[in-house]
């Protein structure tokens, strides 16, 4: 099956419409729980819930016990929901216990249940496995992802679901320092409605209190890189590191912006922010830090960088690196001109 967006799956089930297994694919939390609960919102009524709908984790459950709960009729409803959790442990079993499962997956999936909605929930899954490619082919995959003005607006919701109100501006500004994470976004405004004791929350209210608007930004480290300042990139590197910032994170975030400069590169070097913030979708002031920032960097670097920032990602997911190393190694090459790499090549 395709890839759909989350509006796209509820709309189907929505119209009664039979969808075999749904793969919700992401490590935010918050994006799965959302999801997860629409659809059940969606297949099942509240006072049927008790009998038809099931959680079950992959790592703990036997796949014979899910997929016979998947084909029993459920009691006092027309439809049930078995979600199952953790599915990329399969991954890590042995070959011949992983390959096992497939089959007995393969053969549900080729007729399932009409009246099941099988939820399949991993963080993450190896595209050059087996067991995502049956699910690739087989289930609708829904990826759990944000943009930045998704996330904003669906800060403002939060904010509406705790009893509190944020502005716009404030929305864009805390979503922009959270790298669009919606499980981080909650957060903060949890304590950003305290903060502001009944009013709207302001951006100097997310200054002031989301610890990372005043230091450690990923446009601070972009600064640094473009301007090869690379023992303070390093040094900002730690700093991460040492408040507990996650390698992959870090690398995510800077692929992001590298991104964003590579289209700022594309407005001339006078745009204003404000012109530049609907085509880049950025805050105003980001927007012209990215203009600033994109224009004193060559294009070619900038891709160089992004292919860098590949392979990094790459590592940190299908191997055991030393995160550590792996970073340094990789504020080394992102402060390293392309001329003198192809020149070292030589």
């Amino acid at each position: 099956m395709a890839q759909a967006s989350a509006e796209k799956l509820l709309a189907q089930l929505a119209d009664g419409k039979s969808i075999g297994a749904v793969l919700l694919l992401g490590a935010d939390h918050y994006l799965r729980e959302m999801c997860r609960n629409r659809i059940i919102d969606a297949c099942v009524p509240a006072a049927a819930r008790d009998w038809a709908v099931a959680r079950l984790s992959a790592r703990d459950a036997g796949w014979d016990e899910i997929l016979e709960r998947a084909e029993t009729l459920p009691m006092l409803a027309q439809r049930q929901v078995i979600v199952v959790e953790e599915v990329e442990s399969v991954e890590k079993l042995g070959e011949k216990s992983r390959e096992e499962i497939i089959g007995r997956l393969d053969k549900y999936l080729a007729a399932p249940a009409p009246f099941t909605v099988l939820v399949l929930e991993a963080a993450a899954l190896d595209g050059r496995q087996k067991f995502s490619k049956l699910l690739a082919e087989k289930a609708l995959v829904v990826e759990l992802t944000i943009g930045g003005e998704s996330a904003a607006a669906l800060a403002v919701q939060m904010a509406k679901d705790l009893g509190a109100e944020i502005n716009r501006d404030a929305a864009a500004l805390l979503a922009d320092i959270v790298n669009s994470e919606p499980a981080r976004i909650r957060g903060e405004l949890e304590k950003l409605s305290t903060y502001a004791l009944g009013r709207a929350i302001t951006a100097a209210d997310v200054e002031a209190l989301v610890v990372a608007a005043r230091k450690n930004t990923v446009w601070q480290l972009t600064e640094m890189l473009a301007g090869r300042r690379r023992r303070d990139a390093l040094a900002f590197l730690d700093n991460l590191l040492r408040e507990g910032e996650e390698p992959i994170g870090i690398v995510g975030a800077l692929a992001w912006t590298y991104r964003k400069l590579i289209e700022a590169r594309d407005l001339s070097p006078h745009t204003r922010g404000f012109q530049a913030a609907r085509t880049l979708g950025m805050r105003p002031d980001a927007a012209e830090a990215a203009i600033r920032q994109a224009h004193r960097v060559p294009r070619s670097e900038l891709l160089e960088g992004l292919v860098a920032l590949a392979e990094a990602d790459s590592r940190l997911k299908s191997s055991n690196p030393d995160p550590r190393a792996l970073m340094e190694f990789l504020i080394a090459r992102l402060t390293t001109p392309v001329s003198a790499v192809a020149s070292g090549a030589r």
